[in-house]
């Protein structure tokens, strides 16, 4: 995070300090559990069903919390605040200025942790990058991975999850991506749209509409939000799904496809399975190259092909994404809080 003196945080926030010194300066993340925190951190209580983060506040500023983000009194320094994941999300909007990281966003009905690790791994070697900590995906974890970047931030890679209409749109207000992919319209948790739209599952209004139209609605959001090609927006888009390939008319962003549809710019050739593994050739606009995946699964590729087509977006060349894609193995073994 970039430093904020606690009066600067409260400000930001809509709160108000309550024990604290407003001149002390908040470097480090913002952390939810009291056991991650580091000097220079701000400790964020959420008051759960099962643990109240309040119990915690103390112990949070013993370990250097440099206060507490609290909404009740605690008895140590804290940012008081009615809804402490709304002033999250404030905070977070305040931590990217107009010359900071470049935002990557991805969302899909699956995929999205596999496609954020390997684009991450494509994207460090080059310039400082930060990306989402396992699957955290939802109205919290964005913001909590949006305060991990600092002034040293070139890339800010975000996992988006959806679990109904309106979810995507919210995390875009937090950290507007420059670039944004869709992986696929699938499936997964389709019951929860079909009730956000007000029809259960199984009756005739959700029948008579395909579930599945309102899962690609959702995803589209996040194309909806990217800026217009003339402000470097881009729009990464899985050919070989309709569902995500019509996306294309919802931005005005400048497209890129990746598949194996002939009409893909970023495609895959001469797939092979090696001991479980998929291999395969890396075409681009500048060349090609091949890939051994360290991951298992013939549907890793569209992953793959995925995080590679935005490296090449940004400026890294065939060579070294094959290289990156064929190094990355797993990074990220917990499932999301929530979202799809």
């Amino acid at each position: 995070m970039r430093p904020f003196t606690l009066a600067e945080i409260a400000d930001i926030v809509a709160g108000r300090l309550h024990g604290a010194d407003p001149l002390r300066i908040v470097r480090g993340p913002v952390v939810l559990d009291s056991r991650a925190v580091v000097p220079g951190a701000l400790f964020a209580a959420f008051d759960g069903a099962e643990v109240d983060g309040h119990d915690f506040a103390a112990p949070a500023v013993a370990a250097g919390a440099v206060a507490v983000l609290a909404s009740r009194p605690v008895p140590v320094p804290a940012v008081l605040v009615p809804d402490v994941a709304a002033a999250l999300a404030r905070l977070a909007h305040r931590n990217l200025t107009d010359d900071g990281p470049l935002v990557v966003g991805i969302t899909g009905s699956f995929g999205k942790t596999t496609t954020k690790d390997l684009l991450a791994a494509i994207l460090e070697p080059g310039a400082p990058t930060t990306a989402t900590d396992g699957s955290l995906n939802n109205e919290l974890g964005v913001p909590l991975t949006v305060l991990r970047a600092d002034e040293t931030t070139r890339y800010l890679v975000l996992e988006m999850g959806a679990a109904r209409a309106g979810d995507l749109r919210y995390l875009t207000t937090i950290a507007r991506p420059r670039i944004g992919i869709v992986l696929a319209v699938g499936n997964a948790h389709v019951e929860t749209f079909v009730a956000g739209a007000g029809a259960p599952v199984g009756s005739q209004a959700a029948v008579a509409r395909d579930p599945l139209s309102l899962v690609a609605e959702a995803k589209a959001e996040l194309v909806e939000a990217l800026p217009a090609a003339s402000a470097g927006g881009v729009a990464i888009l899985n050919a070989d799904d309709p569902r995500v390939a019509a996306m294309a008319v919802r931005t005005a962003a400048d497209i890129v496809l990746f598949g194996r549809d002939p009409k893909a710019v970023i495609r895959a050739v001469d797939e092979r399975m090696e001991q479980g593994r998929p291999a395969f050739t890396l075409l681009t606009p500048d060349g090609g190259a091949d890939v051994q995946l360290s991951l298992i699964g013939a549907h890793q590729i569209h992953n793959a092909l995925a995080a590679a087509a935005a490296g090449w977006v940004l400026g890294v060349g065939p060579e070294r994404i094959a290289e990156a894609l064929s190094a990355a193995g797993p990074r990220s073994r917990w499932p999301p809080l929530t979202g799809s």
